[in-house]
């Protein structure tokens, strides 16, 4: 945390000087009372001359007055100070997680799910934020009550501190006994509310689903139950907590009782004055609260140990790698593969490429077919990098991939994806993610190239019309448009185009095929499909079996191959559309 808070320690340190001061000011006030209720006195307890006792209250009530006054002044700039800094650190934490979770490689977001990374940036910064900001001002407060509190004690009476420093050792040895069992008990209820937050998240991205097979009820069974789970989870850190506070309770409170006890016999015995003896109770009360304050402050710690553990997981894992110093931007657009073969970090047993070779020239289309579990999505993700090879190489303008930068590589890249999931903002926003600063000229070039121009403008809001949630509101097609406009404004050298049409009408087919063969015009294409119908002018179609490329040909070379794969799926896929036609 402090390298968090070093460059606001402008703001920081003055903020800690001010709350040591205040605190030293709030031991002020058993000093003064201890003066004020032991003066009025005499060494017998007899009552001290009428005079002397209005002087005496006059003289504590002007100086608690003045103490009070300088108290409230300076703790106004220390929590002004206190917020400026932990809010900035904070700030700079969440900015440094965003931007490190963002980085991550795809492999990082196979293995955590994504509400699960939304808590890690919601509730456990939160909960850091706390005790930054209330948290450590209380450790630090509390701290200088207690020694203060313990000196002023050994001052009024040695022998009287001799007693109390006793009984101490034993109720803080107890105290952090109980506190590991508490700090367990805080981690795994942090887990349990994360796994609540991942339902929602699941279950609001997928409502459609949810609505469609009427779900409702079971997830939110299913959310009751994490629920539950997390309520037990928390009940039983309660206890355990109330436990502890409970002893801290009866264990401080019966050591100031006994100390008192033992005091009163002194001072009836005449070995400590009046004075000495109500200071030393007043102390003895504030040294008690301190240290009962300490449960409440050690539970919160440990709280906020669990959400610095699972944040700085996220920060130590490595980023994607940042490649090498070649000039993507000079890209032709020259793709190839080499024996590349690739399993999922996640599934290293299943092999899904296996040893797959192509070239593809600058601006040539090469189309990619062949059955469902094949590769053709992972062939996409190698290219993007998004994985890299566990064998072979892929190579751009025949230099491997590792060799360009890994943002610039990407930016020279497009991919059209089947599922085309849009931001919640405006379709002009949505266009311009694909070259942010572009100007509203550029936008509605790409809008118009895409064949997206005309439904836009139908709108009564036009390019500021807001698409909802994942583009909710905009049909299938015109997703796809936006989608495609978004690539055009990219201006890419190699356009990536997986199943751009396969869930689409055949209106919506027609309009979105017109705008990819202007898009694909002068670009290397890499084209998966399913709808061999749109593959038919690709320069060569590449056949994928099993992670393997089984046959490579332009459509007419393969149609006349008699026991070919393509062949195959083309007679099944054509003579299934005749049986239907005739039916109809």
């Amino acid at each position: 945390m402090f390298r968090y808070l070093k460059p606001y320690g402008r703001y920081f340190f003055p903020a800690l000087i001010c709350l040591f001061i205040t605190a030293g000011l709030s031991l002020a006030f058993p000093y003064f009372m201890g003066e004020l209720i032991g003066g009025s006195m005499g060494r017998g307890g007899e009552v001290a001359e009428r005079g002397s006792v209005v002087a005496n209250i006059n003289r504590v009530a002007i100086t608690l007055a003045c103490v009070l006054g300088l108290q409230a002044f300076i703790a106004y700039w220390r929590i002004r100070w206190f917020a400026r800094a932990g809010e900035s650190a904070l700030a700079d934490i969440r900015r440094e997680t965003y931007g490190r979770l963002v980085r991550l490689p795809m492999a990082y977001f196979g293995e955590h799910r994504v509400g699960e990374l939304s808590s890690r940036l919601s509730a456990d910064l939160t909960l850091i934020r706390d005790t930054l900001i209330q948290t450590v001002p209380q450790i630090v407060r509390q701290t200088v009550m207690l020694a203060g509190g313990l000196i002023f004690i050994l001052i009024a009476s040695w022998k009287l501190t001799l007693v109390m420093l006793a009984c101490i050792p034993a109720v803080v040895l107890l105290m952090a006994v109980f506190g590991r069992g508490i700090r367990k008990q805080s981690k795994h209820a942090q887990d349990q509310l994360a796994d609540t937050g991942v339902i929602v998240d699941e279950t609001l991205q997928a409502i459609a689903n949810v609505k469609s097979f009427t779900n409702e009820p079971f997830e939110t069974d299913r959310y009751s139950k994490a629920m539950g789970d997390y309520v037990e989870v928390t009940l039983r850190a309660a206890r355990a907590r109330a436990l502890f506070v409970s002893f801290i309770i009866f264990a401080l409170f019966g050591v100031v009782t006994f100390v008192v006890w033992y005091g009163a016999g002194m001072l009836g015995r005449g070995d400590i004055s009046p004075t000495q003896f109500t200071q030393f109770v007043l102390f003895s009360i504030f040294v008690g609260a301190a240290l009962g304050a300490f449960p409440d402050i050690l539970s919160q710690i440990h709280k906020a140990e669990g959400a610095t553990e699972r944040v700085r997981e996220i920060l130590a894992s490595d980023p994607e790698p940042a490649g090498g110093d070649a000039d993507a931007a000079a890209l032709r657009g020259e793709v190839a593969m080499r024996g590349v073969r690739f399993s999922y970090p996640s599934r290293p047993d299943v092999e899904i490429l296996r040893g797959v070779d192509f070239e593809a020239a600058a601006g040539e289309r090469i189309a990619v077919v062949g059955p469902s579990g094949a590769g053709k999505s992972t062939l996409v993700a190698l290219l993007l990098r998004f994985y890299d090879p566990d064998a072979g190489e892929v190579l751009f303008d025949g230099r491997p991939a590792a060799d360009y930068p890994l943002a610039a590589l990407r930016d020279r890249m497009a991919i059209v994806p089947q599922e085309v999931l849009l931001f919640g903002g405006s379709i002009r926003e949505n266009i311009a993610y694909g070259k942010p600063g572009a100007t509203d000229a550029e936008i509605e070039a790409a809008a118009e190239k895409a064949n997206a121009h005309g439904f836009i403008t139908s709108f009564p809001d036009g390019y500021a019309t807001l698409v909802g949630d994942r583009g909710v509101k905009l049909s299938g097609g015109q997703r796809q448009r936006v989608a495609i406009a978004r690539a055009i404004l990219a201006d890419p050298a190699i356009l990536l185009l997986d199943e751009a049409t396969s869930s689409l009408d055949s209106e919506s087919e027609r309009a979105v095929q017109e705008a990819l063969d202007a898009l694909m015009r002068g670009r290397t294409s890499i084209i998966i499909a399913h709808r061999l119908a749109t593959v038919r002018e690709a320069d060569r179609i590449l056949v994928l079996r099993d992670g393997e490329v089984v046959e490579s040909g332009s459509h007419e070379e393969l149609s006349a191959e008699k026991d070919g794969v393509y062949r195959m799926l083309a007679e099944l896929q054509f003579d299934l559309r005749s049986d239907a036609g005739a039916a109809v």
